[in-house]
């Protein structure tokens, strides 16, 4: 009914800088600070992702390095107590790595963030290969689509099929990503379809209706 939502490989970036088990811990501080990034991908055989080294592991051996005693103390979890004396990504990073298929809708992949907590996530094929990576800022790019692009697909995609012409004369225009839908419609009991529908639509950020009931003679 209406076009299919921006996927994964739409927004994800393809080239991924990446580790393997036995990069060491100063490899992965300055693969980060020179990528300008804050996590990468571990990989092993021929780029199966197989965990994650973030800041986050490796904060442990920063807090224990002042001061052992006083680290073990700030150290709550048994796996950060392990990873305070960890030098390579294999022993640093997290694992089993939490990844999306490239197909997945981004609502699929900003639900998966939000459930556990990261950043980011390796982009997989079908045997764990790496394909890409997508962070919060990707998921925000459907949001820098055009007004025009946007108002082009409700008309296109879902204003004919919930209110097909005659019976209707509807005007859709787009400021800033809010759609406003103006006119007359026959039955306005629909309108809150219409609005599920036009919020679902990428780079919608709200919608307005000014629709009343059509004369039907």
């Amino acid at each position: 009914m209406y076009a299919t939502a921006h996927i994964v490989s739409d927004v994800m970036t393809r080239t991924v800088a990446f580790v393997g088990r036995r990069a060491s811990f100063k490899v992965i501080v300055q693969m980060m600070q020179d990528r300008e990034v804050s996590a990468l991908p571990v990989l092993e055989g021929e780029g199966r992702v197989v965990g994650v080294v973030s800041e986050a592991d490796l904060l442990p051996t920063e807090e224990f390095r002042d001061s052992p005693e006083e680290g073990c103390a700030l150290l709550r979890r048994p796996a950060d107590v392990a990873k305070a004396g960890a030098v390579t990504a294999g022993d640093l990073m997290s694992s089993p790595a939490i990844t999306v298929r490239a197909n997945a809708t981004l609502a699929e992949a900003a639900r998966i963030m939000a459930r556990e907590k990261v950043k980011r996530l390796p982009v997989v094929d079908e045997a764990g290969l790496l394909e890409g990576i997508i962070s919060r800022a990707d998921l925000l790019k459907v949001f820098l689509r055009g007004d025009d692009d946007i108002a082009e697909e409700i008309r296109r995609e879902i204003v004919p099929y919930l209110f097909p012409l005659p019976s209707s004369a509807i005007r859709v225009e787009v400021h800033d990503g809010v759609a406003t839908l103006t006119g007359r419609v026959r039955d306005t009991a629909l309108v809150p379809v219409a609005a599920r529908l036009v919020r679902a639509v990428e780079g919608v950020v709200d919608v307005e209706f000014d629709l009343t009931r059509a004369v039907v003679r």
